[in-house]
């Protein structure tokens, strides 16, 4: 299968919409990630050389800087997220005739699934990081793309989110309790802070764009 990167947003959309289990919610909430930092960058870049905001000249051209790292990391990870999930799917596969053949089943799902653990919460660290540039960015940034932010925001908010979930289902089926303890804490930590920075954004964006009575 090609890259999900290379698909069209037609290709994309039709094939979540199948019934293959990857791509699913883990590269959906990677992908909203993708977007959001794309409008972060494009943000930063419509601030760039205006005169309005030669001030901030500099803190824009780093913004759109960072913002592009950000959108290639949640691509990237978009990627791993369905590898790491067909790795799964995979270990189903195996077989379970013998009590040793059982064994190796269980071990290889457990490692599926903790390797599961490993890119969401990549995407959660990646929408934090944007999120926090969003909130730099803020007050010196063009204002004709403020609603730009603000979805920018919205979108991150949704990939942070949507990869808490995915987080929580692989989870559910680990047996190493300190392991999953120490990630759970750790998003946990993530997601409140991401999701107080988007809310925040996101009505100060309202603010801004509020028309009088």
């Amino acid at each position: 299968m090609s890259r999900l990167e290379n698909l069209t947003v037609r290709e994309f959309a039709d094939l979540l919409g199948s019934g293959a289990p990857a791509p699913g919610g883990g590269s959906a909430a990677a992908l909203s990630g993708a977007l959001g930092a794309a409008l972060l960058r494009m943000v930063a870049a419509l601030t760039v050389g205006k005169e309005d905001y030669l001030e901030h000249n500099a803190f824009a051209e780093e913004l759109v800087t960072g913002a592009e790292q950000l959108r290639r990391g949640f691509l990237d990870v978009m990627e791993r997220d369905t590898e790491a999930f067909n790795n799964v799917s995979a270990v189903f596969s195996m077989p379970k005739n013998t009590k040793e053949e059982k064994t190796e089943r269980r071990n290889a799902l457990q490692r599926a699934l903790t390797a599961c653990m490993q890119t969401p919460y990549e995407m959660m660290a990646f929408a934090l990081a944007g999120l926090e540039l969003a909130d730099k960015g803020m007050g010196k940034t063009n204002r004709n793309a403020a609603s730009d932010m603000g979805v920018a925001a919205l979108s991150l908010k949704a990939a942070v989110q949507g990869a808490w979930l995915n987080i929580l289902i692989n989870a559910s089926d680990i047996k190493d309790k300190e392991f999953v303890d120490q990630y759970i804490a750790v998003g946990r930590n993530i997601l409140e802070k991401a999701v107080t920075l988007a809310d925040s954004i996101y009505e100060r964006t309202l603010k801004e764009l509020e028309i009088g009575d």
